[in-house]
């Protein structure tokens, strides 16, 4: 009797240990995601955009493409890029080969080829203008019309004031040199 009393309390000890364990890395691993930036689906942003206005980022890249995941290990894990986006975007992870279709301001666009490898979806080619180079980045303003296009890796100094330009909608007054003179001033 005493030795079963005794394997149970031992049993329900290690059950509950592993239980906190797991819950820790849960947590951990919940914590993780919500410091990053807060990726959404291309028709989840154009929802709440529509709901509530915010300019669009849109990160286009492909699973076989280096400098993407370069991207996402340093320029997209940096604090500041992080907290600007998420304050001042609807942010916008696209695979450029992806299979599903997309509808956007009223037209279906679909990836041609499905099966084949490397096919670029129909809205990643409208949004590039016909370019095909990732990473790529897009940036759709309030109304969800194309604004801007930026090609290739981007470290943190060189996006974020590329981001703070549209995402303070200084392009609205201020050409590129102009705002670029206007941060230099004390």
């Amino acid at each position: 009797m005493k030795k079963s009393l005794l394997l149970a309390v031992l049993f329900l000890a290690v059950t509950n240990f592993i239980s906190l364990s797991l819950k820790g890395q849960t947590t951990a691993a919940t914590s993780k995601k919500t410091d990053g930036i807060r990726w959404i689906s291309f028709e989840e942003a154009i929802a709440l955009n529509k709901k509530k206005p915010k300019m669009i980022f849109i990160d286009f890249y492909t699973d076989w493409c280096g400098w993407c995941k370069k991207m996402d290990a340093e320029t997209f894990a940096d604090k500041e890029i992080i907290s600007y986006i998420n304050k001042k975007y609807y942010a916008v992870k696209f695979n450029a080969e992806q299979t599903e279709p997309v509808i956007f301001k009223d037209q279906e666009f679909v990836n041609p080829n499905p099966g084949k490898a490397r096919s670029t979806h129909k809205l990643t080619l409208a949004l590039l203008k016909n370019e095909k180079l990732y990473p790529s980045y897009v940036i759709l303003d309030k109304n969800s019309d194309w604004t801007y296009k930026l090609k290739g890796y981007k470290s943190a100094t060189d996006l974020l004031p590329i981001l703070r330009y549209y995402g303070d909608e200084e392009y609205k007054t201020l050409t590129w040199g102009e705002y670029l003179q206007k941060k230099q001033q004390p």
